[in-house]
């Protein structure tokens, strides 16, 4: 990434880290608040500077008209996989698309590629609510990473982006449950052990978000991650070259040139 693109992903990812894990660090005394009236605030906040990472990937020579076309088209394609899942047991084919993007186009367009598509399919699937600017930070994080990954060719790619689909599918399960977890532990519903305690340290509340995570969301992550990871070694090798073959023939900016005819 070029240098305004990172300054731009470290800001947004900053405004992320704060808004998933401030309750490791809230007073005790501090109020809960349920996110249904902070989201739409924070979702003010993420829209611009994902457009803050696109303008600046642009500009550092990352993305150019075809890139940004690509986008749109991933996007597109990531909001119509999504309704295949339906949330159903945990499958949801959309990640194959923010993983492969990320890894072909680069960190910057993964960023942008995991919020907007998260955003698109949101939309398409009717699943606005105060969950989904967490969903789109979450996503942005995912093709980021794939983005970010060494960079490596034919098997071990693939067998390295199988590993990070796993680790990334189930750390978006347990990242999205902050979202809520905090609030759910305050009605008294759950049991001492999973619940969030305010003002107890950090480590303890660590411990108890993970337990949560493993007693609750792991049945949806794993089926997830599996599935992710079956498309990527089923179809890993051939989404990249086309990808890879789109960004370098796809030349939107080329001059034209005039030649007489012999």
């Amino acid at each position: 990434m070029g240098r305004r693109t990172t300054v731009a992903v470290v800001l947004a990812s900053a405004v992320g880290v704060v808004a998933f894990f401030w309750p490791f660090l809230a007073a005790a005394d501090s109020a809960v608040v349920a996110h249904s009236s902070d989201a739409p605030w924070l979702f003010a906040v993420v829209v611009p500077m994902v457009l803050a990472v696109l303008l600046a990937d642009v500009a550092d020579g990352g993305l150019d008209a075809k890139g940004v076309a690509l986008l749109g088209v991933l996007s597109a394609a990531a909001a119509a996989l999504r309704p295949f899942g339906g949330g159903q047991a945990g499958f949801e084919p959309m990640w194959i698309v923010l993983v492969l993007g990320g890894r072909a186009l680069g960190p910057g367009f993964g960023f942008c590629l995991g919020a907007i598509g998260m955003f698109a399919s949101a939309l398409v699937t009717g699943g606005v609510g105060p969950w989904l600017p967490f969903q789109m930070i979450g996503a942005a994080w995912i093709g980021l990473g794939a983005g970010l990954l060494p960079r490596l060719r034919g098997r071990a790619e693939i067998v390295l982006l199988a590993a990070y689909s796993f680790v990334a599918c189930i750390g978006y399960g347990f990242l999205l449950n902050l979202w809520f977890w905090p609030f759910l532990s305050s009605d008294g519903t759950l049991a001492p052990g999973l619940s969030y305690v305010p003002g107890a340290p950090a480590v303890e509340n660590l411990q108890a978000w993970l337990r949560f995570d493993v007693a609750t969301s792991l049945g949806f992550d794993l089926p997830r991650a599996v599935l992710t990871v079956v498309l990527v070694v089923v179809a890993g090798r051939i989404v990249l070259v086309a990808l890879r073959r789109a960004t370098r023939r796809a030349a939107f900016d080329v001059p034209v040139v005039f030649a007489e005819k012999p």
